[in-house]
């Protein structure tokens, strides 16, 4: 017998093991998230997929699918304080789009256009933490840093290496690069590795390829997020 949930009132089926947004994308519901991966274990970190289930609100990456959940995902109160959510990582970091190399593939920018966001509301923090483009061709633009803890577990579970780790709390929560000098190029990181291509903002970034892709024609340029996101993930 078919296990089952519900997500707005649509019976969505699931396996054991699964969590909520495992089994939500499975059955092509979106549900909105920066920090999960499918490759990766779950962290939680973004809140951004925070769901009401029965009645309780959990974040959908890591609470397990079981039977008989009733769970709302778009409500009103939901959808702003992701909102909220997503108004404060851009004004916390330098989030300048018509500026940034990544605009366009940036998934922060997407889920601003896809929750509907028409300004910052809070006051901007401006933000003055360091660049670092020692390595040859990798930079990191600390300034855009959302703290989604991607590219520390990309670099341990999928690189075996351990190149990034977010150190610090609050204010002072810092990406910091595991070498002697804590720059760049003094890490073993690879332009190859899964670390240097997570990053779902322009934090790190490849060098001397900003404008491969003319602004325009990228990838959230030509589709909403939702539909990327369970392109993607059930691609896998």
């Amino acid at each position: 017998m078919n296990k089952t949930i519900s997500i707005d009132g649509k019976t969505i089926p699931f396996k054991t093991g699964q969590t909520i947004i495992e089994a939500a994308t499975a059955a092509g519901v979106y549900i909105p998230h920066l920090c999960h991966n499918p490759d990766y274990k779950p962290h939680g970190s973004c809140k951004l997929c925070t769901v009401k289930i029965n009645g309780r609100n959990c974040s959908a990456c890591t609470f397990p699918a079981t039977e008989g959940q009733e769970i709302l995902n778009k409500t009103p109160e939901l959808e702003n304080d992701r909102r909220k959510i997503t108004q404060m990582l851009f004004v916390e970091g330098n989030h300048f789009c018509p500026s940034c190399e990544q605009s366009g593939n940036c998934q922060l920018q997407g889920l601003g256009y896809y929750l509907s966001m028409k300004d910052n509301h809070f006051p901007h923090f401006f933000a003055n933490r360091e660049l670092d483009a020692s390595h040859p061709e990798l930079l990191i633009d600390h300034n855009r840093c959302i703290f989604c803890n991607l590219c520390v577990r990309a670099s341990q579970q999928s690189d075996g290496k351990n190149v990034f780790v977010i150190s610090g709390r609050g204010i002072n929560k810092r990406l910091t690069v595991n070498s002697t000098t804590g720059k760049l190029k003094d890490s073993n990181i690879s332009v190859d590795d899964c670390a240097a291509q997570i990053c779902p903002t322009g934090a790190i970034l490849k060098k001397r390829t900003a404008y491969a892709v003319p602004i325009g024609q990228r990838l959230y340029d030509t589709k909403k997020i939702d539909e990327i996101a369970l392109e993607q993930e059930n691609k896998e």
